[in-house]
C-alpha cells in the first residue's frame, strides 16, 4: 500500500493569492494528522500480521518437533533454524520472537529437551502386566545423529537471540546433557555442542557454574589433546577455548574465575598463555573478519600443542 501525501488544487489567476496561502494553511495540520493516523495504522496491522507469520512458523515448527517420530522432528527442527535465521535478521521480529517465548506452547527449548535431547534410559520389564493391558504402549523412535546436531544449532540459536532462553535451558540441565553429548556422541553432534556450550553459557551465571561442576574444561581438553581425534574437532576445542576465555570469561569474577588456572594446568603454560593473548583478538573487527580471525588463532593453539607434545 503506497500512500501519498494529498496537495490542494492549484489557484487559478483569479484567486487571490493571499486567500490560496491561508487555505493551504488551514488545510495542512488536518491533513497532516490525518496522515499520521493512516501510517499508524497501517503500522499496527503489520505487526499484527508479522506476530502471525511468526507464530504460525512456530507453531508448525514445534508440532513436527514434539512429533514422535525421528524423521518429522527432524523436518521440524530445520523449519525452526530456518525460521531463528530469518528472525535474526530483524530487530522487530527478535522482538516478536521474545514475546513468543513467554507462551508456554511456543517456547522452544523445552521442547528440544523434552525431545530431541531427552536422554534416552533403559527400560526394564519389571512385570508382563502392561501386556494383558487394552492400551497400547507409546513408542518414540531415538534421536539420531542429525536429530541431536539440528537441536543443538536450534538451542545455540535461541540463547543467542533471546537471553531468557538460557534460563529455561538451565531448568533442564542443559550443561550436564550436553557434556554427555560431548562425551559419547559423534564429531557432528560435538562440534555443534562446543557452539551451543558457549551461547549457553554467556552471561549466565548458572550455567557456567554447572560448566565448572561438571569439570567441562577437562573434558574440552582431553579432545583437543588426542591426536586421534578428528582434525576439525581438535580446532573446535581451540575456538571454544578462545571464546571461553575472551567472551564468556571476560569478567574477572566468579564462577569461572578459575579458568585461566585450569587451562594451565591442563595444557602447558607456554600453550596457555598463547590461548589468553589469542583470545583477545579482533574487538574491532566485523562479523566475517571475526570468524576468519578466530579460525586463524585456534589453528595456532593447535599448532602450539602439537609442536610441545602436549
Amino acid at each position: 500500500m503506497n500512500l501519498k501525501k494529498a496537495y490542494p488544487p492549484p489557484s487559478s489567476p483569479s484567486d487571490g493569492g493571499p486567500n490560496s496561502e491561508s487555505s493551504t494553511q488551514v488545510e495542512s495540520p488536518s491533513t497532516s494528522a490525518a496522515m499520521a493516523a493512516v501510517e499508524e495504522l497501517v503500522e499496527s496491522l503489520t505487526q499484527a500480521k508479522l506476530y502471525r507469520e511468526v507464530t504460525l512458523s512456530l507453531r508448525s515448527g514445534l508440532r513436527d518437533a514434539r512429533a514422535e517420530f525421528s524423521f518429522l522432528r527432524v523436518r521440524g527442527l530445520r523449519c525452526l533454524l530456518k525460521f531463528l535465521r530469518s528472525v535474526a535478521d530483524s530487530d522487530s521480529t527478535i522482538r516478536l520472537f521474545c514475546l513468543t517465548q513467554s507462551i508456554p506452547d511456543l517456547q522452544v527449548v523445552p521442547a528440544l529437551f523434552e525431545h530431541s535431547l531427552k536422554e534416552t534410559e533403559e527400560e526394564r520389564v519389571a512385570n508382563l502386566d502392561h501386556i494383558f493391558t487394552v492400551e497400547p504402549m507409546k513408542l518414540t523412535s531415538p534421536s539420531t545423529d542429525t536429530e541431536v546436531a539440528l537441536a543443538l544449532r536450534v538451542l545455540e540459536g535461541c540463547c543467542l537471540i533471546h537471553r531468557q532462553s538460557t534460563i529455561f535451558a538451565h531448568q533442564h540441565k542443559a550443561i550436564l546433557v550436553l557434556m554427555n553429548i560431548l562425551s559419547n556422541r559423534g564429531v557432528l553432534e560435538q562440534g555443534a555442542c562446543l557452539d551451543a556450550l558457549i551461547a549457553l553459557m554467556l552471561d549466565s551465571t548458572a550455567n557456567q557454574m554447572d560448566f565448572e561442576t561438571c569439570n567441562g574444561i577437562e573434558e574440552v581438553a582431553a579432545i583437543i589433546r588426542d591426536k586421534q581425534v578428528d582434525e576439525n574437532l581438535r580446532m573446535k576445542c581451540g575456538e571454544f577455548l578462545l571464546l571461553l576465555i575472551g567472551h564468556v570469561d571476560g569478567r574477572e569474577i566468579q564462577p569461572m574465575a578459575s579458568v585461566h588456572e585450569d587451562i594451565r594446568r591442563l595444557l602447558d603454560e607456554k600453550s596457555a598463555s598463547l590461548i589468553w593473548a589469542a583470545s583477545q583478538f579482533g574487538s574491532t573487527l566485523g562479523p566475517e573478519e571475526r570468524m576468519t580471525a578466530l579460525h586463524i588463532q585456534a589453528r595456532r593453539v593447535l599448532e602450539s600443542l602439537d609442536l610441545f607434545g602436549v
